[in-house]
């Protein structure tokens, strides 16, 4: 397949997912330099997440056969490991940012940063399996990614603003590392027949909970109260 095609069926779906979430954001909008910014450090992440995985597959080896074995592999071997790689940049390098002033932003970053990843990952995928992989990722893998970002981002909104306590945010990495590992573990069991599905279930859920979750911080965002009283102004005056 000719590179620049590869490239364009690899990188469609987050571009799409990506604007979405920009276009939620519906009080003050992110600048675009720190969202290539933060697409970079999801690359980033990636590359990251390859050097710490292939550090520890020399030392611990799986038992695919093994339903058990391929629960650690998944939730612990792959999501805890995939999730914090994306989880250290945001916290640490997009948190402490000033940009990063409401609720809704934690969603804005963490998704981003998610896209990086998937958006490497999928170049990888795509190039070798070619345009079926392509379309099955379109559906599955990028829109998967894009929820335990949004999930992470939710619980680092509410850290930041609302509970301002460090521990918090640790629920952003662990809820996104649990919907991410279920996501997975379905899929590397699937030689079971049909249990496939409970990966498609845990994907639809995590579709959900993350509209939810971005209702929720458009409604808890500080810019509502500061144009109702502009509003407010303008109409006395």
């Amino acid at each position: 397949m000719h590179f620049l095609f590869v490239l364009a069926l690899a990188l469609a779906p987050g571009v799409a997912i990506g604007l979405y979430i920009y276009w939620k954001d519906e009080h003050e909008r992110e600048p675009i330099g720190l969202l290539v910014k933060s697409f970079s450090l999801g690359v980033a992440s990636t590359i990251l997440t390859l050097l710490i995985s292939w550090s520890i597959n020399t030392i611990i080896a799986i038992d695919h056969a093994s339903v058990a074995q391929e629960a650690v592999h998944a939730f612990i071997l792959v999501a805890l490991i995939e999730e914090f790689s994306k989880f250290i940049f945001v916290r640490w390098v997009l948190y402490p940012n000033p940009n990063f002033n409401e609720p809704y932003d934690g969603i804005v970053y963490a998704v981003t940063v998610s896209l990086g990843f998937a958006g490497l990952e999928n170049i990888l995928y795509v190039w070798d399996g070619g345009f079926e992989v392509a379309v099955i990722r379109m559906f599955t893998a990028v829109p998967a990614h894009a929820t335990f970002g949004a999930l992470m981002g939710y619980f680092l909104g509410i850290a930041k603003f609302q509970h301002k306590k460090e521990h918090y945010s640790l629920y952003a990495l662990g809820v996104a590392t649990l919907f991410h590992g279920a996501y997975d573990y379905f899929w590397f069991i699937s030689y079971i027949p049909g249990i496939w599905v409970g990966a498609i279930a845990s994907l639809i859920t995590g579709v959900v909970l993350s509209r939810s979750a971005i209702h929720i911080h458009q409604q808890n965002s500080p810019f509502i109260g500061n144009k109702t009283s502009a509003a407010k102004e303008g109409i006395e005056h």
